[in-house]
């Protein structure tokens, strides 16, 4: 019943323009992250080494999958930006993985790490 994605073409902003859930979290986290992006990100530069960006793939990830584990995997990609780590094409994933314990943080260090054998891009 919500509104699709507008294509890339037709987009107004940058960040993930699907539908989502207006709760206080994803409200608080979204927003703490347009701030950046209004703010700060002019300062920092443009450095990173994702597409999206690490700011939009923060944005969308909380959109998606509210604060908690949308925030863990902002700030595992974060970290992956660094020297010495991944680079090239890395949306947020369609779904998350499921498991025994759905609250365990450390499951979105390797959501997008490459595999032996894929191309550099």
């Amino acid at each position: 019943m919500g509104r699709e994605p507008v294509p890339a073409g037709r987009r107004r902003g940058r960040n993930w323009a699907g539908a989502w859930r207006k709760t206080p979290g994803r409200v608080f986290g979204t927003g703490v992250i347009r701030l950046y992006q209004l703010t700060l990100s002019g300062f920092v530069g443009h450095s990173c080494r994702h597409i999206p960006t690490c700011s939009e793939y923060g944005y969308e990830a909380i959109a998606r999958y509210g604060l908690w584990n949308g925030g863990f995997m902002a700030l595992f990609r974060v970290a992956r930006c660094g020297p010495g780590g991944t680079h090239g094409l890395d949306p947020v994933p369609e779904q998350l993985a499921g498991g025994a314990r759905p609250t365990w943080p450390w499951r979105f260090w390797h959501l997008s790490a490459r595999k032996p054998g894929d191309a550099d891009g």
